[in-house]
């Protein structure tokens, strides 16, 4: 279809649409859902930039659809991963259908009950719909499905990012399956997102269980613009210098590609006062001021803590206070109140985020966003980074970053900007090679096993094992277990009363399964923030968010704990002390690192590139760091002495990798009396060893690794860690299993031991 023949396919109502906003062509993507959607049956992934029209290139098409030929029920679900964005594109789809006859209904918790009786009276049109509450009328109203969903033909997954990979993304594959199952119904699926980093892989993932081929249309790459600036600042600093002011009102230091520049004359403080609280956040103060801007953090109580901290910089000032704060634990009318008040051009408003405003939720046009650290991923950056520059100008973000002074005799780990160096790997990797990270599959999601067993049982009645096992089993999500491995979950769940037996050996919900789904909690598998208390010995430290393995770590309380147990019924997690220092990160709230991540960091240490976007006191660290990595070899040599019988390990791998390096090591170090073993995420791990020396021990373990590491000899018998929902409730084997397949990754570990022992110089184990 040439583009005027797309154009004169849309019906009237789009084409006036279109005429009214002034809109001289269509963007290449609406261009290319439109080829899709009217010339074929294929479901549909659309991936590009923020602000380029995907929400407009699915409806175009669909409504016109819809308008021609009425569908006799729900003719679309748009299923997106937070309520937020949701009750802003209700708005903007609403304005879409006026004055056509085809109604939008929204529903999640916070829409009335009156709005979801006159969607369940008159299923037509669009709804709009959390996975959480499809999951609830599923389990709740099974014999509705076939009126509500019959006629459906488009189900739209928004931000599927987010999804590929997840449980909750997989929730919503079954919940497609289960749909057109009892619905009758075969729609096309239709993915959008920004930042999709392997779209073969995330297509796949769309397609599942549908029948239906996946069309991908490859957005053509448009030239990098965006201004970027990084500052440094060490916690207890001296307050901020005129100079260090003044430059905050200059440019913000531009991307390579990028030749614009940009002024902030109005970045003085008021009457030139200074406030010693923290210059690090003195400084993001001043990077908002009089100004429309988001300041994420990676954590909600990161955001709680700087969300007061920049309120206090503003009392002190005596100026106005114009902070407001946006995370999923806040109620609807303060999230709402800040996106309302964000909208605006008739003020100016910060709001201090983490990820729910990473999405895309409208909030008009921002001026700026600042970040509080480094983002764990590229992806999660360009999502970050994306929400202001709209509108034709370049998006823009500062990265401010706070760390301890180290002291002069500080440990060799100690002396390196960890965070500063992952925030450079990640702009490096995006500019030098547009990485995006690739979706990574979940084989064992015996969580989600769980709780779509329950669901389908309430749904459906009683019935036999046999028929259950066909039924769950054959959902997409769960095609790599096995039938023994649901036979020992069926078990379990007879055994702890999550269902029961009859007479006539047909299973039904028991009474603590009916407890369970009769709480409004069930609908969700990501963990509710329901606080687990740390206790060490007889003390209690605190509380984290979710409850992290044995063996791993954590800051709390100005300390790193290591954990030896969790109490999961009670809620408790166990540790003890251990020495050292490690970035905040709460658990529950960070993602993965990606190995590519780790090696672009090793090659920021071992480069002499000078970064345009590094401020006067970032490219100060920087410097520093680079000149104790070439004085001590730290990126030419793995492993090295600090001292005694001390030695670190830079095996610059990313999360999985590194866990399963750290395992491997631990098993097989006997001969050489391993000892003490510390480490900070994913960046390094130091150990005493009682014989030989740290080298010797690295030959054997290539030598070990040589025909391959087994990663079931990695997990103890007796672990159970637990990372789903529901993993409490699963059996320890099972549980065993799904962190060696899910948790676990050996190939980077075995090529990384390789080349140890075959090169002095290190070779990237990561396809670029």
């Amino acid at each position: 279809m040439t583009d005027e023949q797309i154009f004169y396919s849309y019906s009237p109502f789009i084409r006036e649409y279109i005429y009214s906003h002034g809109w001289e062509k269509l963007h290449e993507m609406q261009l290319e859902a439109a080829r899709v959607i009217f010339g074929t049956e294929n479901n549909l992934l659309l991936s590009s930039s923020t602000a380029s029209g995907k929400t407009e290139a699915a409806f175009f098409p669909i409504l016109s659809q819809m308008y021609d030929n009425a569908p006799q029920s729900f003719g679309v679900l748009y299923i997106a991963p937070l309520k937020s964005l949701i009750n802003d594109q209700f708005g903007r789809i609403a304005h879409l259908t006026d004055m056509t006859g085809i109604p939008v209904y929204h529903w999640h918790g916070d829409v009335s009950g009156s709005h979801k009786s006159r969607a369940l009276k008159n299923p037509s049109g669009i709804l709009q719909i959390t996975p959480e509450s499809l999951e609830a009328m599923m389990i709740r109203r099974p014999g509705d499905v076939p009126r509500l969903f019959g006629d459906l033909r488009y189900v739209i997954i928004d931000e599927i990012h987010t999804l590929t990979g997840s449980d909750r993304g997989n929730q919503i594959i079954c919940q497609l399956s289960r749909l057109s199952s009892l619905a009758g119904a075969c729609p096309r699926r239709i993915g959008l997102s920004a930042t999709l980093g392997d779209l073969d892989a995330a297509a796949e993932w769309l397609s599942a269980g549908s029948m239906r081929e996946t069309s991908a249309p490859i957005p053509t790459q448009k030239s990098l613009r965006m201004r970027l600036g990084m500052e440094h600042f060490f916690i207890n600093n001296h307050p901020i210098s005129s100079e260090t002011e003044r430059n905050i009102a200059e440019t913000m230091g531009n991307a390579p590609q990028d030749s614009e520049k940009e002024t902030d004359g109005d970045a003085e403080n008021k009457g030139g006062e200074t406030f010693s609280l923290d210059a690090g956040f003195e400084y993001a103060y001043d990077c908002v001021r009089d100004k429309k801007a988001i300041v994420f953090s990676n954590s909600r109580e990161e955001t709680e803590y700087v969300t007061a901290t920049l309120r206090q910089i503003a009392e002190y000032r005596g100026e106005p206070d114009i902070f407001l704060i946006h995370h999923g634990n806040l109620s609807a009318a303060l999230r709402e109140d800040a996106e309302m008040k964000m909208k605006s051009d008739e003020t100016h408003a910060v709001t201090c985020a983490t990820v729910t405003l990473e999405l895309g939720v409208d909030i008009g046009r921002l001026e700026r966003v600042v970040h509080m650290g480094a983002p764990h991923t590229v992806s999660s950056f360009l999502q970050r980074l994306g929400r202001s520059g709209r509108r034709e100008d370049p998006p823009e973000m500062m990265m401010v970053f706070r760390e301890e002074e180290p002291l002069p005799n500080a440990p060799l780990p100690d002396l390196i900007p960890w965070e500063l160096l992952r925030a450079i790997a990640i702009v490096q990797l995006y500019i030098e090679e547009r990485f995006i990270e690739p979706p990574m599959e979940v084989k064992c999601p015996f969580s989600l096993l769980f709780q779509q067993t329950l669901s389908i049982l309430v749904g459906n009645g009683a019935m036999n094992p046999r028929r259950l096992a066909e039924r769950v089993l054959s959902l997409p999500p769960f095609r790599y277990i096995k039938k023994d491995e649901y036979k020992l979950l069926l078990y379990s769940m007879l055994k702890d009363d999550f269902i029961e037996m009859t007479e006539d050996g047909e299973l039904l919900v028991g009474l603590r399964g009916e407890k369970l789904v009769g709480s409004f909690k069930f609908f969700a598998v990501f963990k509710d923030s329901e606080d687990y208390t740390v206790r060490c010995e007889s003390s209690e430290i605190g509380t984290i968010t979710s409850a992290p393995p044995a063996g791993d770590r954590f800051a709390l309380a100005g300390r790193v704990w290591e954990v030896e147990e969790v109490d999961v019924p009670h809620r408790l997690v166990y540790v003890h002390q251990v020495k050292g220092k490690m970035e905040i990160a709460w658990p529950g709230d960070y993602g993965e690192v990606h190995t590519r991540i780790l090696e672009r960091m090793c090659e920021v240490l071992r480069e002499d590139t000078e970064y345009p976007y590094l401020k006067p006191d970032a490219a100060a660290r920087l410097k520093t760091a680079r000149k104790v990595a070439k004085n001590t070899g730290m990126t030419e040599r793995d492993i090295l002495p600090i001292g005694g019988a001390t030695w670190v390990y830079f095996p610059w791998l990313g999360t999985r990798s590194f866990r399963t390096m750290r395992r491997f090591i631990q098993k097989n170090s006997g001969a050489f009396g391993l000892n003490s073993l510390e480490f900070n995420g994913c960046y390094f791990m130091s150990f005493k060893l009682e014989r030989g020396d740290g080298e010797a021990l690295l030959r054997h373990l290539a030598g070990v690794a040589r025909n391959g590491i087994d990663k079931e000899e990695l997990v103890g018998g007796t672990e159970a860690p637990a990372f789903g929902k529901y993993d409490m409730y699963v059996p320890g084997e099972l549980l065993r299993r799904a962190y060696v397949e899910d948790k676990l990754r050996t190939d980077e570990a075995e090529k990384r031991l390789a080349a140890f022992q075959n090169k002095p110089q290190r070779t990237a184990v990561t396809d670029k």
